[in-house]
Formats: structure tokens, C-alpha cells, sequence
């Protein structure tokens, strides 16, 4: 059985999730009305996934997550609304070590919540099986205590990029041809996503393409947290835009985004989400649209963190066609379920630890 702790102060909360994880079968389920109380008993509980609602009187969410780490460090699903208020929050959270999110009902919590229940318990059973490392949570922690918070951090200056990745040749561009790299992430992306585009520099030669699954009203905050902590120039793709280098690009959520040619120039664009995709922003489409108007040897995918396979075949095709592909490697990986499919596929030419994957980058495409 999964040990579970909810975190909610609302009554109605912890007998609706309490409900839910209790039908499901395979979670033992224990309830906290406030973050005090929950801290009080993590030692007796020692849950193997907690959900921890963000919004609470007292000790808020943030708080609450910040001692979690540091008493009796386990993975965390924050409960989030759907706001840009409730994403700032969330990627916070994240970054201080949670390692997905949910997100609360719009209208009357006991009519909706079954509608969500279903992937409740997907996001929930897999974050249990996340790894979490302390160490990277204390500095991650510290790192944001410094800070102050998120919001009020500045763009700096890419870290410098060590040689260990000698041994990997340098992608050909004598032809002057622009390339493309395409990254798909899902749970635990938003950190994967800090240490990948944070260790590039402004002059990274070709443009990157990023598909997150997130909902729309969170990557937009996504794109501007990125945007701060990184030496490049990160937005959301909300229309046609025209691909630059030393740019990041992250589609929009709820739809998938999209590799075209406008006037002879390589674009992205948003595109409505495809019921022939099961997640969105889709990595596989991503892939299979850039793959149209790009040739392979000119494409790099890199697919990391996250549940399923989202990107899994799109990205073996293109390695197949003579593209370069990377996944992220099981030590490091949150969550090894995309990566992982990659692997077993046998399509990664390369296999790389989340702190090793900026300087990979580097290495294939030097400045």
C-alpha cells in the first residue's frame, strides 16, 4: 500500500481526495487540516506521497513544502488553482521540490472533482515513484531563500560549461542550414527545463523548441520564470513567431505546438490540440511537424522527465531518419517514464544525466 498524506485546510477537500485515493485500492490515507499539523506528524505517518494544497491560512503551502524537505524529504503534489497567481506559486514550488501539481476545480468542488479523479490518482501514483534527492532539494532551497523568491530573481550569465563531453562530435553546420532542438518534459520538467536552458549562453546557435505538459494559464509564468533565470531569450508561443537563435521557445498548454516555413523562414505556431495525441503540449507532434519542413540531420531531440511516452516514437523516427536524439538518463530523471520508453526503443544516440545535458548541448553545437 502507498502511504498517502493530504494537506488541505478544507473539510470538504480531505473527505472528497480522502474519498477518492480510498476507493482506488492501494493508498492508505491519512488527512491534515493545516501545514502545522501535518508537520507535527510526518515522523508516525512517513507517507510515501503527500498532496499539499498551496493556499492555506497560517503556514501556506510554500511554507508548509520548504520544511517537508528539510524534516523528511518525500515527493509532493501541490493542489494549485488555475490562475497565473496559482502558477508562480507552483513553479516555486516545484523549484523548491515538488515534484508535480494538480489542479482544483473551477466550479463546485463535490459536482466536478469526479471528473479529475482519474488523473488525481495517475498523478499521484506516479509522483510516489519519483525519486527525490535530497541534496538537490537543499540546494535548490537555498538557492531560492537567497533569492528572495522567484519573481525576484534577474537574468544572469550562463555557468560556464565544463569539457566532459569530448568524446561527443560537434554537429556539422558548414552548410549554413539553421537546425532546430526540440525538448518534451511533463512531471518534473519545470526544474529539468531551470538547469537545462539555464546552462546554455545568449549565443547558443540554434533556436530550441520546448513542449511541456502544463495547462495554458501556466506556461506563459513557465516561459518568464525561464526567461529570467537564463541567458536566453525564453517566450510562449502565442501566435506565428519566427525562429531566432539563442532563443526558447515554449508552447502554449492545452494545444501543441508546431514546427512550419512562412517567406522561406522556419516559424512556430500554436495548433488546437489533437485528439490523436493523448498529452499536450504533444512531443511527438512537435517532433513529426519539424521533421516536414526540416531535414533530420539538421533536428536534436532531447526528451527528459515525465511520466508515459509522450515523444517516445516521434523522436526514434527521427534517429532513424539520421536526426540526433538524447534522453535523459534513469539516474537523474524524476520521473523515467518518456526517457525510459526512449531508451527501449533504441532511440537515443545519446544518454545523459540531467546536469550533464546543457554541456552535451554545448559540445554538439559550440557557439
Amino acid at each position: 500500500m502507498t502511504r498517502l498524506l493530504i494537506i488541505d485546510d478544507s473539510a470538504l477537500m480531505r473527505r472528497l481526495l480522502t474519498e477518492i485515493f480510498s476507493s482506488a485500492g492501494d493508498f492508505e490515507v491519512t488527512a491534515a487540516r493545516s501545514g502545522v499539523e501535518a508537520l507535527a506528524m510526518l515522523t508516525d505517518v512517513a507517507p510515501d506521497v503527500i498532496t499539499l494544497d498551496i493556499n492555506m491560512p497560517g503556514m501556506d503551502g510554500l511554507a508548509c513544502l520548504d520544511q517537508i524537505m528539510v524534516i523528511r524529504p518525500c515527493p509532493v503534489v501541490m493542489v494549485s488553482s488555475l490562475t497565473e497567481d496559482g502558477a508562480e506559486e507552483t513553479l516555486e514550488a516545484m523549484a523548491l521540490g515538488a515534484v508535480d501539481f494538480i489542479a482544483k476545480p473551477k466550479g463546485a468542488v463535490s459536482l466536478e472533482i469526479d471528473a479529475i479523479a482519474d488523473d488525481l490518482v495517475d498523478k499521484v501514483r506516479a509522483a510516489s515513484k519519483a525519486r527525490i534527492s535530497r541534496t538537490m532539494r537543499l540546494q535548490e532551497r537555498v538557492r531560492a531563500r537567497s533569492s528572495g523568491s522567484l519573481a525576484a530573481r534577474r537574468k544572469r550569465p550562463a555557468r560556464a560549461i565544463r569539457d566532459d563531453t569530448a568524446t561527443l562530435p560537434p554537429l556539422s553546420r558548414t552548410d549554413g542550414a539553421t537546425g532546430v532542438v526540440l525538448i518534451g518534459c511533463s512531471t518534473g520538467g519545470p526544474p529539468a527545463l531551470d538547469k537545462v536552458l539555464g546552462g546554455l549562453s545568449e549565443d547558443f546557435p540554434w533556436p530550441i523548441l520546448v513542449a511541456q505538459h502544463m495547462p495554458a494559464s501556466f506556461t506563459g509564468p513557465l516561459a518568464r520564470r525561464l526567461d529570467r533565470i537564463s541567458a536566453l531569450t525564453v517566450q510562449e508561443v502565442v501566435g506565428t513567431t519566427t525562429l531566432l537563435p539563442g532563443h526558447a521557445y515554449i508552447g502554449k498548454g492545452d494545444a501543441d505546438l508546431i514546427l512550419s516555413r512562412r517567406n522561406g523562414r522556419l516559424v512556430a505556431l500554436p495548433a488546437p490540440s489533437s485528439g490523436d495525441y493523448f498529452w499536450h503540449p504533444s512531443v511527438d507532434r512537435l517532433v513529426d511537424s519539424a521533421m516536414r519542413v526540416v531535414a533530420p540531420d539538421k533536428l536534436l531531440g532531447v526528451l527528459m522527465t515525465g511520466m508515459g511516452a509522450d515523444g517516445a516514437a516521434a523522436m526514434t523516427r527521427l534517429k532513424t531518419a539520421g536526426g540526433l536524439t538524447m534522453a535523459e538518463a534513469e539516474s537523474s530523471a524524476v520521473v523515467w517514464g518518456m526517457p525510459g520508453a526512449l531508451v527501449r526503443a533504441n532511440g537515443a544516440a545519446i544518454v545523459r544525466p540531467l546536469d550533464q545535458i546543457a554541456d552535451a548541448l554545448a559540445a554538439l553545437l559550440p557557439a
